[in-house]
């Protein structure tokens, strides 16, 4: 089974060591939180607490309170890996606590934030080699894997719907849309000189070399790169587009307009700086910049930065999400570059991903058919979940932004 490395995530059925006296704390503070939280979570034979809404589980309270204690945050979703809380309702549990992150630990607690939550580790920086294992250890993971829950186009990113709620049949055409968005924002037309940073499986450089543009896309993923090709090959659009495996800090050239769609997460905060230098170094005076990011709040962002969470362990290491005043901060002043346009899609987000779950739960079968164990699945179902969570409940959002390019420096 491909979840048996012991460097990916350990094996979640061993329970943490944890004091008494700590796991007792733990479970005062956790009980508090889920008593004013909207739901009901039944703990184990004994009591159930909450204040009403999707129930909530908790099959070995020792077990998770210690998990809890032991890693936090990343013990609650470490728990739920392991069995040990169950929910007919997750993303109904998971947006309740979304939606009172900020308030869930008191207010002293958050202030000493540094003294008890885990930081990030230093091998997870976006360094250039750094990012290469960052973006191996996700998108490497089996080209099979994702093709069983996107749609046709292995389009990896918020699609654009006509409305709510959307069935998996429209998802293509919703894809194309976002695509196509983004392209008519940078002006990609005939003759476009157009760099893509994060090639993806290669969809929205089919669709720019389809409009006559002629199309430079890198990434880190090997696994990605190796289908783009073949994709682009079987389209005929070769003589159009280049896929390099290249880091976006590598890049040679000038362009007429550059797309990268929900790549930023990857780059890290220390590094937007140097990402958004790259962007202008590499764009030509007038040039367009069309981004799609998913964003978080400001402050949400200052305050968990430097915390080391369940995602960035599990899911996406290196990841970090900025607010739309983080890229504007980056920008102003360091380039020549401007935030000229915004829109939100949160809701689209949302709907995405509550597509893309129910199919990963449909073809569970055919998940662990190519290696993947039933502990994988349960990780990528919460990692699903726990996404559209954050959109629903407006944690998260997610846009498309342009940059224009002053054609003199100040």
């Amino acid at each position: 089974m491909r979840t048996a490395d012991p460097e990916r995530w350990p094996d979640v059925a061993a329970v943490p060591r944890c004091s008494r006296p700590r796991t007792a704390a733990a479970e005062a503070l956790v009980r508090r939180a889920l008593d004013r939280l909207p739901l009901r979570v039944r703990l184990g034979d004994g009591d159930t607490i909450g204040a009403g809404g999707p129930l909530m589980e908790i099959h070995d309270p020792d077990a998770f309170f210690r998990r809890v204690g032991t890693t936090g945050t990343i013990g609650f979703g470490e728990s739920y890996m392991a069995g040990e809380w169950e929910t007919d309702d997750l993303v109904g549990v998971l947006s309740a606590v979304a939606e009172h992150v900020a308030t869930l630990i008191p207010e002293p607690l958050q202030r000493l934030r540094g003294l008890w939550a885990r930081r990030r580790p230093a091998a997870q920086r976006n360094t250039p080699d750094g990012a290469r294992g960052n973006i191996h250890r996700h998108y490497d993971l089996s080209n099979d894997l994702f093709a069983l829950f996107l749609d046709p186009t292995m389009t990896y990113s918020s699609a654009v719907f006509r409305g709510f709620p959307a069935q998996q049949s429209l998802l293509p055409a919703a894809q194309h849309r976002k695509i196509d968005r983004l392209l008519d924002l940078a002006r990609v037309g005939a003759g476009t000189r157009l760099l893509e940073i994060g090639t993806g499986w290669g969809e929205l450089a089919l669709r720019a070399a389809a409009r006559g543009a002629e199309v430079v896309s890198v990434t880190l993923s090997a696994e990605q790169r190796d289908l783009a090709v073949r994709r682009i090959e079987q389209a005929g659009l070769a003589d159009r587009v280049t896929v390099l495996l290249r880091d976006y800090r590598e890049v040679e050239g000038e362009y007429d307009a550059v797309v990268s769609v929900e790549m930023i997460e990857a780059v890290g905060a220390e590094f937007w700086p140097v990402y958004f230098s790259a962007l202008d170094r590499l764009l030509a005076p007038g040039g367009r910049a069309a981004l799609q990011a998913i964003t978080m709040p400001h402050d949400r962002m200052l305050a968990t930065r430097t915390t080391f969470t369940w995602i960035g362990k599990y899911i996406f290491p290196g990841g970090q999400l900025p607010s739309t005043e983080a890229i504007e901060q980056a920008t102003a002043g360091r380039t020549r570059l401007r935030v000229a346009a915004s829109e939100a899609y949160g809701a689209h987000y949302a709907e995405t991903l509550r597509l893309w779950r129910e199919r990963f739960t449909e073809r569970a079968d055919e998940v662990g058919a190519l290696g993947f164990d039933a502990t994988f699945r349960r990780m990528w179902t919460f990692y699903l979940a726990y996404s559209e969570a954050g959109f629903r409940s407006r944690y998260l959002d997610v846009r498309q932004l342009l940059l224009t390019k002053e054609a003199t420096a100040r």
